[in-house]
């Protein structure tokens, strides 16, 4: 029988999800492949791939697109790993250099600027190491995943994109969903469920695994305060305002 092909991101945030694909035997089941959030959302729309943990920019832009899993990657308020960071208060940014790795990232972003910030700006796709680099002066930039890390107390003011849309709307917010791109059969959906369980409930031996790579940060309060997993009807309201306003931004 003929593997489903599965594109994830392996960033500190979707850990849980890749080692509970790994622990509970699912993977064998699977052909995964582990890329950038931007190249999951290309692969699933070419169809190189039948499901992708996608950005859910792109979600409504995928042919036959259906959310398979009870579980996202999402946020109630700040989120830590996906922020505008800039030297100068954001009412003085002329500038903004967007992620080239995430496109809900952007969208939201964008979506803030236009909506709830009220802000004008020149709109800059980053280029590989620009998180170090071309942020300065006026010139503000997006920053997601675990280069967040690596910038960690260098610039002075720091705008938490979740926490900023949770200002605004009240509702909590979704970067990215289990999508497929074909139908695909309940037992599949139900045995996917069941995999990315085996991390979102065995939290501390995830912990514990990935420790080594992050020496510096706490992530049990990371995993515990900064995402939320359960795709929960809080988060679907809030999917579905930010796919209206990301419709009204791009029409």
């Amino acid at each position: 029988m003929k593997k489903v092909k599965i594109s994830a991101v392996s960033y500190l945030n979707t850990k849980p999800f890749i080692y509970g694909l790994e622990h509970s035997g699912f993977v064998n089941e699977i052909e995964l492949s582990l890329d950038m959030p931007s190249l999951c959302a290309s692969k699933l729309i070419e169809d190189k791939v039948d499901v992708g943990l996608v950005p859910v920019a792109v979600i409504p832009k995928i042919k036959g697109a259906e959310i398979i899993s009870d579980y996202c990657i999402g946020a109630r308020g700040p989120v830590r790993t996906v922020v505008l960071v800039s030297e100068v208060p954001l009412e003085e940014v002329d500038t903004i250099i967007l992620d080239y790795q995430s496109r809900t990232s952007v969208m939201l972003a964008r979506v803030l600027a236009r909506f709830f910030w009220k802000k004008e700006a020149k709109w800059l796709k980053g280029e590989p190491g620009y998180h170090t680099r071309d942020i300065k002066g006026k010139t503000a930039g997006v920053v997601i995943g675990d280069r967040v890390f690596e910038i960690d107390g260098h610039y002075p003011h720091v705008y938490d994109l979740s926490q900023e849309w949770a200002n605004y709307t009240g509702l909590d917010f979704v970067f990215a969903c289990w999508t497929a791109n074909k139908p695909l059969s309940e037992d599949f959906k139900k045995a996917l469920n069941e995999a990315l369980a085996v991390g979102i409930d065995n939290m501390p031996d995830v912990i514990q695994e990935i420790a080594p790579q992050y020496p510096d940060y706490n992530l049990a309060e990371y995993y515990s305060r900064d995402i939320s997993y359960p795709l929960d009807e809080s988060k679907r309201k809030g999917l579905e305002l930010f796919w209206n306003y990301a419709e009204k931004l791009e029409s």
